[in-house]
């Protein structure tokens, strides 16, 4: 898995994500060939609402939680 950082281009009615030429390189992608895309918006507001709801709840820290969810998102 590779994480990249692009921004949204208008392509007709729609929006596109560019992938830069050294990325599917090094990842031998093709055209035609499907991708998952997973979505983050640039925000800290996001990751507070995300990992803030729990706060006092929890028996586990904020750190391990993200450690949790990196483990499960980039191992599989």
């Amino acid at each position: 898995m590779k994480v990249i950082e692009t921004k949204l281009k208008k392509w007709g009615n729609s929006l596109a994500v560019i992938i830069p030429i050294e990325v599917t390189s090094k990842e031998k992608m093709m055209e035609n060939e499907n991708v998952k895309i997973i979505l983050v918006k640039d925000s800290q507001k996001a990751l507070r609402n995300t990992f803030g709801i729990g706060k006092g709840k929890l028996k586990k820290t904020g750190q391990q939680i993200k450690d949790e969810l990196r483990r499960e998102l980039y191992n599989n």
